[in-house]
């Protein structure tokens, strides 16, 4: 059974293999996210990055969220460098979809040594 968006969430996760085989772990989150905005220029893959996006509660606005990247007008990108990806994170992207009105997202960990990546779906 294919997934929602696969062919688009594979683009990004070859993207993401790339720079992580190129610079492997160690670096900060915004080392990974300019090698990857590098990355998805070569690959004609379409993003926003620091992407700020209204927040409201009751058609008022309470403030604002920004996502690291958002793909193909659909896909939010979580950048990680750290030692495990948590439950915290999760409900971070999960909060990050419902305000983009969004259904898929992605988290990347860069810190393994082997790309981690997780699939996140509200």
């Amino acid at each position: 059974m294919k997934l929602e968006h696969e062919d688009l969430t594979d683009r990004i996760i070859a993207a993401a293999i790339e720079v992580h085989k190129t610079l492997g772990p160690g670096f900060l989150e915004s080392v990974y996210e300019n090698a990857l905005s590098i990355e998805f220029e070569s690959c004609h893959i379409p993003y926003e990055k620091q992407w700020e996006i209204p927040l409201f509660y009751k058609n008022e606005e309470i403030g604002k969220h920004r996502l690291d990247i958002f793909a193909f007008n659909k896909l939010v990108v979580e950048l990680k460098a750290t030692k495990e990806v948590t439950n915290e994170h999760f409900a971070i992207v999960r909060s990050y979809l419902k305000a983009t009105n969004q259904k898929h997202g992605l988290i990347l960990n860069f810190s393994k040594p082997t790309l981690e990546i997780k699939r996140v779906i509200l």
